[in-house]
């Protein structure tokens, strides 16, 4: 897919790829085989009929295609931009076997985005209504999936969201540059269009508990998502210029200090800003603080190349950009001046050993090997948890290790009889179609349960 040139895209926060012209498309759609048992159906989440809306693009019927998907993902144009179709439904696509696979998330990219030019999409036909409501806490990948398949189920859906903006990791998390927020909010009013109600600024657990809403609905869908962030307990991670992942991405992305001073918030720049991590969030906060204007920008990552947990795509273009990979290195300890600002990071150098419970070769550090680094901004990028605060205030749920809400993973059923939960707050830090995947489990059998109580 073309895309914005290096040296070009550093210096704006524009989409990088372009996305498919209809030539471009159909030419791709014409290179898959149409398998009789396709395994990239099995290999999608959310079940998307893959050789289907396929088919529609190389016969040069978009709006049959668009229809097709629309089934099964209500957020196509944000899950053929940020999905990693290359460990999911491309993996085990056939043609793949001796070339390219076909590239299905960018064929699904180009329909969503067709549909958006052709003006305001068309809304499926409506459902008799059950009388049933239900209520989703969390207006993230998860939550938005399982209200859509519920209000088209002929259910009243309330969706009570924290923050100011609806979308979670898709507003605060994923930059401008890798997923515009005029395509989230547009993912959005279709599901406002489909009958949702979205209420902003309602932190639930403060100003009502679990326990309340179920007296006021048949059901309680939580899709509160992993906003915890973790840290590395190293000396030093309290000076000034030290970012969690979360709180540097929020502020560039949700809060538009990118656009500062037209937007009035405020973030450390710095020359030398360092992430240590190695996954997608990771590179999203290295290649953010080269369009805020870092002299160099490097990523510190424990392990080596092979064991990244990034997207291939990811990693390239933050190579391409000129972000600086130090391998086999993790912080010591972060050490700052008279006035508690962040001046250098001592780093331990690493090797691999035998591989740990993630399948990965555990980082093991060399003895005297220590170095010491210049920099003046921090960003820590090593994963999050679910914010307990849901938890905290309802006594009946059961919790993991990790602080994540516990479900049957065929269901999304918790430990409270009509509260079901999935995404990140009950898997821990995962992937946004892994999320929606969770959110149309737990619509499947919430239907089953409200329909069933009587």
């Amino acid at each position: 897919m073309r895309e914005q040139p290096a040296a070009e895209r550093v210096r704006n926060y524009d989409e990088v790829p372009y996305g498919y012209s209809p030539r471009e498309a159909i030419l791709e759609a014409e290179r898959c085989l149409m398998c009789k048992k396709p395994k990239c159906i099995a290999g999608c989440p959310v079940e998307i009929d893959i050789p289907g809306f396929i088919q529609f693009i190389a016969d040069n019927d978009f709006k049959g295609g668009i229809t097709l998907l629309k089934e099964k993902n209500i957020l196509p144009a944000i899950c053929g931009r940020v999905c990693p179709q290359e460990e999911q439904c491309e993996k085990v696509c056939v043609v793949g076997v001796k070339n390219e696979p076909v590239a299905i998330g960018r064929l699904e990219r180009f329909l969503a985005d067709w549909e958006a030019e052709q003006g305001e999409a068309e809304l499926p036909p409506k459902p008799k209504s059950t009388g049933k409501k239900i209520v989703i806490v969390g207006a993230g990948p998860a939550g938005i999936t399982a209200a859509a398949d519920l209000v088209r189920l002929g259910h009243k859906v309330d969706m009570f969201e924290a923050l100011h903006e609806p979308g979670g990791v898709l507003v605060y998390g994923i930059p401008e540059f890798r997923l515009p927020k005029a395509i989230v909010f547009r993912e959005i009013n279709y599901l406002e269009r489909l009958g949702v109600r979205i209420f902003m600024d309602h932190v639930i657990g403060m100003i009502k508990s679990i326990d309340e809403l179920l007296g006021e609905y048949d059901a309680v869908f939580l899709g509160t998502g992993a906003g915890l962030p973790w840290f590395l307990n190293v000396p030093g991670e309290n000076l000034n210029g030290i970012y969690s992942a979360n709180e540097y991405l929020t502020r560039a992305n949700l809060m538009k200090a990118y656009l500062f001073p037209k937007y009035k918030t405020p973030i450390i720049k710095g020359k030398v800003v360092v992430t240590v991590g190695g996954g997608n969030v990771a590179m999203d906060c290295a290649r953010t603080a080269l369009r805020l204007g870092a002299e160099q920008s490097i990523i510190l990552y424990r392990r080596s190349r092979l064991e990244m947990p990034a997207r291939d795509e990811e990693i390239h273009h933050a190579e391409e950009e000129g972000v600086n990979f130090r391998l086999l290195s993790t912080p010591a300890a972060f050490l700052g001046d008279e006035r508690n600002w962040l001046r250098e990071v001592e780093c331990i150098r690493m090797e691999l050993g035998e591989p740990d419970d993630s399948g990965r070769r555990r980082p093991v550090p060399i003895p005297d090997a220590n170095y010491i680094m210049p920099i003046d901004v921090a960003i820590i990028a090593i994963g999050n948890s679910p914010n307990p605060l849901i938890p905290n205030t309802t006594p009946d749920l059961e919790t993991g290790k990790w602080g994540n809400i516990v479900t049957d993973p065929e269901t999304g059923k918790t430990s409270m009889p009509g509260v079901f939960a999935g995404g990140d707050v009950a898997t821990g830090a995962a992937t946004v179609i892994l999320a929606m995947g969770a959110g149309k489990v737990a619509a499947r059998n919430i239907h089953e349960y409200v329909m069933e109580k009587d």
